[in-house]
């Protein structure tokens, strides 16, 4: 697959087998919960379609980038894959029995209206799905970012839609977590340059070619530094949890 910026973590680079096995965890959890007509808002290059295609009824999905688009369409033809913005949502009201929506919230400028519109779009009795980093293990400001969420904040958003919220997370095992805390004690070696805290006071625009040309050289190196510890890890070391503070990952469940 095409790797755009280091936002558009590869299934294929070696060196982004951790983040990878982590989105890829998501669509794994999914498989026990989807069911009908299912709509992925935010698909990227099509992660979770294969584990999730044939538990479906149908599968909608919808990206920005009219590439990864065509691309999906080509391999999954039963598909039904647009090209869009969102929100507003290009769908009619109570149409879908699943939704799922995996690192795609904190893009957005209007997280509101996002969640509002995944509830009109559901089915009554239909199920919800999004993810998104938790800030609180956030290791570096990440200027494709338009916010990051604490759980309690991504929680009371949604309750303003939806009655039955169960907030959970995504957290690694004692592989992962050895991963996540070399990745931290790399990173500070590179931000303890930043004296002026640059990174939280520059616009984004100014801040994402040398983000994503640190961040790939920093994955390139902990590959390197601990290349079978890169290696191992799969979708099986990250764990869906309760609501945690050290959770990698927030993971809500919606229910219309």
């Amino acid at each position: 697959m095409s790797v755009y910026t280091t936002e558009i973590t590869s299934d294929t680079l070696p060196s982004d087998n951790p983040i990878h096995q982590r989105l890829l965890k998501a669509y794994v959890v999914a498989k026990d919960y989807v069911n009908g007509d299912l709509l992925e808002l935010g698909c990227g290059e099509g992660r979770g379609v294969d584990l999730l295609n044939d538990r479906v009824n149908s599968y909608t999905a919808i990206d920005k980038i009219q590439h990864v688009v065509d691309t999906l369409s080509e391999n999954c033809p039963d598909g039904d894959f647009q090209q869009g913005y969102f929100p507003p949502c290009p769908f009619e009201s109570d149409r879908f029995d699943s939704i799922i929506s995996f690192q795609v919230i904190e893009h957005l400028e209007d997280d509101h209206q996002f969640v509002k519109e995944i509830y009109r779009m559901l089915k009554p009795g239909g199920l919800a799905l999004l993810s998104t980093p938790n800030i609180k293990m956030t290791l570096t400001r990440n200027p494709w970012h338009t916010r990051e969420y604490t759980s309690e904040q991504l929680k009371s958003i949604c309750e303003l839609y939806f009655s039955q919220v169960s907030m959970m997370g995504i957290g690694g095992n004692q592989k992962v977590m050895e991963y996540y805390e070399k990745n931290k004690i790399s990173v500070q070696k590179i931000t303890r340059f930043d004296i002026l805290n640059l990174q939280y006071r520059l616009p984004a625009s100014v801040l994402r070619i040398p983000y994503d040309l640190m961040n790939r050289l920093n994955r390139s190196k902990l590959k390197r530094d601990a290349d079978d510890l890169v290696a191992s890890i799969t979708d099986q070391d990250y764990l869906l949890r309760e609501e945690l503070q050290d959770n990698l990952d927030l993971f809500v469940i919606l229910k219309k």
